[in-house]
Order: structure tokens, then sequence, then C-alpha cells
């Protein structure tokens, strides 16, 4: 009755917005817990989303976070599959690695209700999600000791059941104009493509085009420093690529969604020894 009360009316209890920000328990005594019927209510709009999205193919195909039968393993296998196909072609590939700064914390609330809105998600639920992002309050707490209430003004709230999802649309439309092959898990994204000539490393740089223009629409915001360009193949042209006028830095090897993969072979030695190290 509760539940479906929230749902009716499009209101969430204002103490249901209140979130502890605390550091990721490891060991020690589990003293307190907090109240799981805000993310019972959750489950269920989510389980709502989701199949309302999958059923008319919303999300689009690049995306493999938070997705039922995808995950990091298939974004890698799908990705290494079309990158090596391309490199034992004897093409030369160049791959873009992108990081949108503080993503989860930067979506504004306004905007992804537009999006939501745009997905056909509408009447209750979207007035209820849009009650459930408004007055939510943060604070730190550490040791036992807890910081004044501060408003939280924009961002998906982490550690929630529905965020994930909403971020998913939110970005949903990233991959828009974009001409070469782009891989999504959640915020991490790469793009990548055949370079064989300047022709083709302009493709490339029209996506940074693109993905500037989407950042200054949507007001997230690219750390330009962490975005990295890898060059794959005997004769690369090691072309340069630019965003917001910033050269992106070159690398020879990424961390890439917990596995290293290195430019010179693409192969996972690295990445294997430092695991055999860690055992």
């Amino acid at each position: 009755m509760i539940l479906q009360k929230s749902l009716d009316e499009g209101v969430v209890p204002s103490d249901w917005k209140l979130a502890n920000v605390c550091p990721i328990y490891k060991k020690g005594s589990r003293a307190h817990s907090t109240s799981q019927i805000c993310k019972l209510l959750e489950s269920i709009i989510r389980r709502a989303v989701v199949a309302h999205v999958d059923k008319f193919n919303l999300i689009k195909d690049s995306q493999h976070g938070f997705r039922r039968g995808r995950s990091c393993l298939t974004n890698l296998l799908e990705f290494l599959d079309k990158v090596t196909r391309s490199a034992d072609s004897g093409d030369n590939i160049d791959i873009i690695y992108l990081d949108l700064a503080k993503a989860f914390d930067k979506v504004p609330h306004h905007r992804l209700i537009y999006k939501l809105e745009a997905h056909g998600i509408g009447e209750n639920v979207l007035i209820w999600i849009t009650n459930w992002l408004k007055g939510r309050k943060h604070r730190v707490c550490l040791q036992g000791v807890c910081s004044c209430w501060q408003p939280v003004w924009s961002g998906v709230p982490q550690g929630s059941v529905l965020g994930p999802v909403l971020f998913l649309i939110f970005i949903n439309d990233l991959d828009c104009g974009i001409l070469s092959s782009i891989l999504k898990f959640a915020d991490d994204t790469k793009l990548f493509g055949v370079v064989n000539s300047h022709d083709d490393s302009q493709i490339l740089q029209h996506d940074q085009h693109e993905f500037t223009d989407w950042s200054n629409d949507w007001q997230m915001t690219f750390n330009v420093d962490k975005c990295k360009a890898m060059h794959v193949g005997r004769t690369n042209l090691h072309s340069k690529y630019y965003m917001n006028e910033i050269e992106l830095g070159d690398t020879a090897e990424e961390k890439d969604l917990g596995v290293i993969v290195a430019a010179g072979n693409l192969m996972m030695a690295k990445h294997c020894a430092c695991i055999f190290k860690r055992e």
C-alpha cells in the first residue's frame, strides 16, 4: 500500500532521499543497517523501465553495461574480435579510450527527465522518478562522526537500484553521428577504426568533434587528460587526435575494463603476468 501510494501520487518520502557517504566496507562489525523499502520500489520500477526499453530495442547495441546477457566479457570479446580481424588483414587500427569526468555524479536532472520522456517513459513512472531525483541530500560519515547534510543538485544516486538504468538512457545517444565503431560499458567508452590513410584518421577526428558537441549539449565533461589514443599496426601513421583543441596523449597499453591491452600485438601476456604476480 505504501509503495502504491508513492507511485500513484508521484511523491517520494524525504527520508528515502538521504544518503550517507561512507568508506567501502571491508571488515569489522556492521553496526548499522539502512531501510530497503525505497530499493524495493526502485526494483519494481527498474523492471518496468528495462522491459519497456528491451521491448522496443531502445538501448543501442554498443552498450554492454548493466544489461542482461551483456558484461565486461562480451564488450572485450567483441572489441578484440573486430580489432584482431583488421590487424590480421594487414590494416592499421587506431583506438581512442574516452573518459567522462565523474559521469554518474554530473548527470543534469532536467536533461535526464527530457531523455526519459523521449524514450517513452511517462505518466506516473516519470512523475515518480522526477520526484525521486529532487530534494536529495547526502553527508559524509567516518568513524561515527557525520558532516552536515548537503543538497545533491545533479547525478543519478550511486548505490541505488534504478540509477544505473537511468544513466544508460542518458548516454544512449552518445553514438549519434559517430562514423567509427564504438563500444560502451556504462560510461567507459572506446572508439576505434581502420586507419590506413590520413582520410581515415579524419573520420576518427570527426567523431571527437561529435563527442565534444554532445558534451556541450548535455552538460557532461570529458576528462581530456585521461583520454588516450592507441595505435595498432606495423605501418600505422600514429595520427594525432584532438578534443576541445587539446591533443590526446598516446598510449602503448591501456587497462580496458580491468584487462591490460598492449598495442604491439593485442596479446594479454602482461595482464597474465600481473595476475600471476598477484597470486
